[in-house]
Parts: structure tokens; C-alpha cells; sequence
């Protein structure tokens, strides 16, 4: 079968207005829900208060009721004596004891604030101020009057908002029915979650996804059994959700394969808008108008599928409801270092942040499409444009926060080498201070240094040996940035060794090993510690890199390379025992290396730096680390450096 071309590609404000532009709100119906069950829901049409709120003269503090006339001229030095009035009726200078909220007797116009009132005796009050008339009283329509708008139509219904229809007589409120869309996985690889996967099969989880922003923005999901390859089961489903929802989502087959049939879908049921759009990720989307209703064709990638959904669906939802769901808020940070980007493409960077001394640091994460842990990880969106062609290290950006603002004041961010004791760190650190997340960032050793030396970490991990001293660490850090106020904290040993696969089927023994012809080996990236302990111990050994077999192919984590070796695209990768254990992998010792935590010296001392600290020399997170295997953590908190 011929491949597919996308015929034109779209800016995506172009095409988010010309998608939403056809979306027609009058096919939304109306329904009446009780008040209770109404937060989020949007207003049908306007709400006018039936009753007056208070409905009646109501007093606004404990102490006694009273005309206002008959407190002229008390003060502390001539209180006024006042008689208790008798059932509802008074005479001149009268009181009654009132509670905060109880209904004013006719007689009355002011109250008195119990503190400024002495008991005389049972019958008998002094008191000491004067009342103007409807002091401490709430009027009868302080709140709102009967009759007067209380909500306006499209209105997002707020707790607040609930608690006002109610105290105005609305025990009910008429509402605009929820959208509901309809999201049709399609694939013939696609299998639930929970099922195991083999080679080939992908695990259906975008419909999930996109369900739960649905519900988030006010709509209601209607997911549909996985629909296979096959143009004419797509076109009967299609048309069967467009017959029943207001907005109909098709997950995947939308971009130019083989076996990508949504674009066809579309054009022969209906109308095509657009067949790819200018953004990256999402390019492959596609839009039309199936049976008057929106049909959005979203890439099966997932960050894809998320980006095509909050800046395509999310409005399109909007537009039915009339009512905005939250605004996006942003923040401006600094890029800390260039982030090229393809002319022509709007581009969506997921980003971490942290505040590092004044600035606000914006970390780029992993760009795949078929990444989902990165928007894990995101703290926001930084939008590129499409006639940018990148980011300077250093420029200002506006980005889009996907976490709250105090959230991220409460991030720290840890640029450096990579070690499974930076997750048992963050986890001991949220148990402990909930407030506050750790943002790992793996660069190797020499990269965390250096962020350190550009003011762009809170904490560096490193483990980088000296070959000519046998030290860690010191010594780079006396060459790197010498004149860079640091703490160098100690974290961890940990056994760095050869992971090969179960049973190790190549019988491999040592770092000699990786010269046969046989063994294919998988290297970290140079600046690494790894790469330099390997290195190190190579040339100990007289061994030439350039007759070990992938020793150029380069991976940036311990996980990493272990997942090379796990899934056969290598025989031996060197990391440490924690992965390899993590990974059902066998494991071969090298040797023990120290790896440290270096801590910008004004992070060491502020109350976050202090609260890190705390958890690092606890017996909990020392316990938790040797659980992984191959750690000995007793020196954890050990100061070993200052600058």
C-alpha cells in the first residue's frame, strides 16, 4: 500500500480557531441538579435570588438588643442603666440578650457588643458606649435582595457559589449538560493494561489520559472498545460516535502510515479541516466536522496525544460549555543552556524548575514523543514559536506551569550523575517535609559541576575518580571551579561492576572480557563517572577502547545501559549493583567508588538545605538505600569538602 503525505500543515492558532469556530454550543441540552451536586457545573441561564439574604434583621454580635435612642450619651464614665424588656415587648430603655444570628425583636434597632455591657443584676444592664441605630445589625438583603441577579449564565459553580444559592432559596439550579466526548483507541497492537505484553504490543493508556482531562474541564468521557485497522470498522464507529456525543476523539492513525486510516475516516464521513499541524510534539493531528460534531484524530504518541488535547480538545470543550475551565499560569525562568528547535514548528519543551538564588531555572527534560514519565516530571511547558529557531543558555522564557507556584519555590534541583539513591532521597524527603520535591537531572558528574559553577543547582551528584591521586571528587572540583562556594557532602559507597544478562550466557568474567569479538558492550556518556572510572581502569589494564565493541555507543543512566543489556541489544554494560538487581540482571564487581552530593554552599545552609541534610543522616533513608543492594550509606552526611 502506498504511504500517506500530510497535504498541508497548519499553524496551530490557525487551526485551533478554525476547529473551534464549528463547534456548536446549541447542541449541548440542559438538566436540573440539586445544589449539592452542582461544583464545576455551568450555569444554563441566569440565577435571580428568590429570597432576600439575611431575611431578616439579624443581630451581628452576642450582647443585647436595644434602641439606638436609648444609648445616647453612654460612656465609660456615665453608663447608661437599661431594664429587660419583657416577651417582645419594650419600654423606653429596654434590652434584650441577643446571639450572634438571632432575629431582632421590632422594637429593636442596634446591639450592643456584650463587652461593653456590666450586669447590674438579673433585670438590670449598665452599659458604657452609645449604639448608632443598626449597629452590629445585618439588614434584612445585606447579603443580596430577592430578585437580584445572583449568577450570571455559563458560570463555573464554585463551593461559594453553592453555599449563595442556597442561603438565596435555590435548592436546585438548572445547568448545561456535560460534553460528552467520545475516545476510540484504535490499533490492532493495542492491549489493556494489566495484560502482559510481548514484543510489538502496546499497552492502551492514552484514552485514560485524555478521560481524565475530559472530566477535568467540565465534560463527561465515553470511551469505546479498542477499534482495529480496518478503514471501514473505523468508519462505522466513527459514525456511530458522532451520532451520540458532542466531540469525538480518535487515539492514533492519524499521521501518514501504512495503517493510518483516520484522515480517510473523516473525509469520506464528513468534512476535513486539517491534516497536520505546526507543532511538535501533535504534528500528525488531524481535525474535521463528522455529522455537525468536531472530530479530533489525536497522535498516538502520548505526550502527543496530550499536547493535541490541551491545545485543540481543552478549547473545543470550552466552547460547548461557554465557560472557560482555570487559566494557564506562567512563570518567567532562565533557559540554562541552548535548546535548538525546528523553524516552522510551534514546539512544546517540557521543562523542570527550580529557584536557585533569585532565578528561576528552567531544566529541558527528554523532547521524545513517547515519553509519558516526562510529563511526570514536568513542572511546565515552554512554548518555542514556529519562526524561532531555539533557545539561548541564558534567555528568559515564559512558561506554562503545570504544577502549582509553590510547588515549584518548593523544588530542589539535583544536576549530575545519576544514582538510584536520589529516589530513595526524594521519598525519605517527602515523608519527612511533603512540601518539598527533588528535580534529578542526569547530566554525569562533570555536567552537575558545572551547572554548580553556572548557578543552575541546588546539588550536584558526582563521583568523579582522580587517576593521579586515586581521589574522588576533590580534586575535580579544585580544577573546575575553584572559586565556586560549595559543600561536598557524602552520600554513599556503592559496588560499580560488569551487568550481563541471567546465567550470563557469554561467560564473562572481567574488563578483559569486553576485547572479544563476541561481547558487545553499551558505554555512559563522556563526564560521567562511570565513564571516567572505566576509562581509568582500562588504561590500568592497557586495554584500548577502540577494539572494545560499542564502547562509542553511549547512554546517559545506569537504567539505561542495564535496559540495553536486558533487552539483548547489548552483552555487558558497566553500572552499578542497584540496577542491575532492579533489572533481574547478573552482576559482576569491579570495584567500590564513593559517590557524593555537592551542595552550592548557600543552599548547605538555608532551612531546605538544613531539612536535606536531616534526611540524609537518618537511619531511614541509610536503611532504605542498602535495601537496593550494593550500597554501604554509614558515612552519609559526612563533610568532606568546603570552598
Amino acid at each position: 500500500m502506498a504511504r500517506k503525505r500530510y497535504l498541508k500543515k497548519t499553524p496551530l492558532k490557525e487551526a485551533r480557531e478554525l476547529f473551534v469556530a464549528r463547534v456548536d454550543s446549541s447542541t449541548l441540552a440542559t438538566e436540573t441538579v440539586e445544589v449539592d451536586q452542582a461544583l464545576h457545573r455551568i450555569t444554563a441561564e441566569p440565577v435571580f435570588a428568590r429570597i432576600s439574604s439575611p431575611h431578616y434583621h439579624a443581630a451581628a454580635m452576642d450582647g443585647i438588643c436595644v434602641r439606638a435612642e436609648d444609648t445616647y450619651g453612654a460612656t465609660e464614665f456615665a453608663p447608661k442603666r437599661l431594664r429587660r424588656a419583657s416577651a417582645d415587648k419594650a419600654k423606653e430603655e429596654s434590652f434584650q440578650y441577643v446571639d450572634t444570628g438571632n432575629a431582632l425583636p421590632q422594637w429593636a434597632n442596634a446591639v450592643v457588643m456584650i463587652e461593653k455591657v456590666r450586669q447590674v443584676d438579673e433585670e438590670t444592664v449598665e452599659i458604657f458606649e452609645s449604639a448608632p441605630p443598626w449597629h452590629h445589625v445585618r439588614l434584612v438583603g445585606e447579603d443580596v435582595v430577592a430578585t437580584e441577579l445572583l449568577l450570571p449564565r455559563c458560570h463555573r459553580l464554585r463551593p461559594y457559589d453553592l453555599g449563595a444559592l442556597l442561603a438565596s432559596g435555590h435548592t436546585t439550579v438548572k445547568v448545561k449538560e456535560r460534553p460528552r466526548v467520545a475516545v476510540l483507541p484504535t490499533g490492532d497492537e493495542l492491549i489493556e493494561p494489566g495484560a502482559k505484553p510481548t514484543p510489538g504490543a502496546v499497552i492502551e493508556f492514552n484514552s485514560s489520559v485524555l478521560g481524565a482531562f475530559v472530566r477535568e474541564w467540565g465534560g463527561e468521557p465515553v470511551k469505546s472498545s479498542r477499534v482495529k485497522d480496518d478503514p471501514a470498522l473505523l468508519r462505522a464507529a466513527l459514525r456511530q460516535a458522532a451520532e451520540k456525543n458532542h466531540i469525538v476523539t480518535i487515539i492514533a492513525g492519524s499521521s501518514a502510515g501504512e495503517h493510518d486510516f483516520t484522515a480517510e475516516a473523516i473525509a469520506a464521513e464528513g468534512e476535513l479541516l486539517a491534516h497536520g499541524i505546526d507543532v511538535m510534539p501533535g504534528k500528525p493531528a488531524v481535525l474535521g466536522i463528522v455529522a455537525g460534531k468536531p472530530v479530533i484524530g489525536v497522535p498516538g504518541y502520548p505526550v502527543s496525544a496530550i499536547v493535541i488535547a490541551r491545545e485543540i480538545l481543552r478549547p473545543a470543550v470550552e466552547a460547548l460549555l461557554g465557560s472557560k475551565s482555570e487559566s494557564m499560569v506562567t512563570a518567567r525562568a532562565l533557559v540554562p543552556k541552548k535548546i535548538p528547535s525546528h523553524l516552522g514548528l510551534e514546539e512544546f519543551v517540557r521543562v523542570t524548575l527550580g529557584r536557585v538564588g533569585a532565578r528561576l531555572i528552567a531544566v529541558p527534560l527528554a523532547r521524545g514523543a513517547g515519553a509519558i514519565t516526562t510529563m511526570v516530571h514536568a513542572d511546565g511547558f515552554l512554548r518555542i514559536p514556529n519562526l524561532v529557531e531555539g533557545i539561548n543558555a541564558g534567555e528568559g522564557v515564559e512558561v506554562e506551569l503545570l504544577r502549582p507556584a509553590d510547588d515549584i519555590e518548593n523544588t530542589i534541583l539535583c544536576t549530575g550523575s545519576h544514582d538510584l539513591a536520589i529516589g530513595v532521597l526524594e521519598d525519605q524527603l517527602k515523608l519527612r517535609h511533603p512540601e518539598l520535591k527533588i528535580a534529578a537531572t542526569n547530566v554525569g558528574s562533570l555536567g552537575g559541576l558545572l551547572a554548580q559553577q553556572r548557578g543552575e543547582t541546588h546539588v550536584a551528584g558526582t563521583h568523579l575518580l582522580d587517576p593521579a591521586t586515586g581521589v574522588y571528587n576533590i580534586p575535580d572540583i579544585k580544577r573546575v571551579i575553584p572559586n565556586v562556594p560549595v559543600v561536598l557532602v557524602h552520600l554513599t559507597q556503592r559496588e560499580q561492576g560488569l551487568m550481563v544478562p541471567k546465567g550470563n550466557p557469554q561467560r564473562i568474567a572481567a574488563l578483559q572480557d569486553l576485547l572479544r569479538k563476541d561481547v558487545t558492550f553499551v558505554n555512559r556518556q563522556p563526564g560521567s563517572g562511570t565513564r571516567v572510572l572505566l576509562d581509568y581502569e582500562l588504561k590500568r589494564l592497557g586495554i584500548d577502547p577502540a577494539q572494545i565493541r560499542g564502547y562509542e555507543r553511549e547512554e546517559f543512566t545506569h537504567m539505561s545501559v542495564g535496559v540495553a543489556v536486558a533487552s539483548g541489544l547489548a552483552d555487558v554494560a558497566l553500572g552499578v549493583r542497584s540496577a542491575a538487581n532492579a533489572l533481574g540482571l547478573d552482576f559482576i564487581p569491579i570495584g567500590n567508588e564513593q559517590y557524593d552530593l555537592l551542595f552550592m554552599r548557600s543552599f548547605f545552609e538555608s532551612e531546605k538545605g538544613e531539612r536535606l541534610m536531616q534526611v540524609i543522616r537518618s537511619d531511614a533513608f541509610k536503611q532504605a538505600v542498602t535495601a537496593l543492594g550494593g550500597y554501604d550509606p554509614r558515612r552519609a552526611g559526612e563533610i568532606l569538602y568546603r570552598s
